[in-house]
């Protein structure tokens, strides 16, 4: 089985969760604040929440397609981050989307939830983990 890569989301950040993040191709430029403050921005539970939620949809199509069934306009998708401590753990995240499919009989909305759910690559994520790396660039030294 031979596997082509799609796409590379590039996303330079710098000052964590009180800085600010924007991609290669300046389509995202947004200012980080911490989750619960009053500070203008966004923070990366938001931005997982939005990524998964948008995935799910477009999964959730492809499955509906499969199926010869249109999904109606008003399908909607909404996505839970919490960001959790424990003395043990230390940070984690738990998730949930919950799904509207307006007009659906809710077994065939259920099998396409499903469907959606094994095909999504955010939700194979959240089940088995992700293939990922992390690597110090050496900058040069003055």
């Amino acid at each position: 089985m031979s596997t082509s890569k799609l796409y590379t989301a590039n996303v330079h950040t710098v000052g964590g969760r009180e800085g600010a993040a924007r991609s290669s191709d300046g389509a995202l430029d947004i200012r980080l604040s911490p989750p619960g403050t009053s500070r203008p921005g966004t923070n990366p539970e938001q931005l997982f929440a939005a990524g998964w939620s948008a995935c799910f949809e477009g999964a959730l199509g492809l499955a509906a397609k499969e199926r010869g069934i249109a999904l109606p306009g008003d399908t909607a998708v909404d996505a839970s981050v919490d960001l959790h401590f424990d003395a043990a753990e230390g940070y984690f995240l738990t998730a949930r989307l919950e799904v509207t499919i307006p007009g659906i009989a809710d077994n065939i909305a259920a099998r396409l939830i499903e469907r959606a759910h094994e095909t999504c690559p955010y939700s194979k994520m959240t089940r088995g983990g992700i293939a990922a790396e992390v690597t110090l660039r050496t900058a040069a030294v003055a």
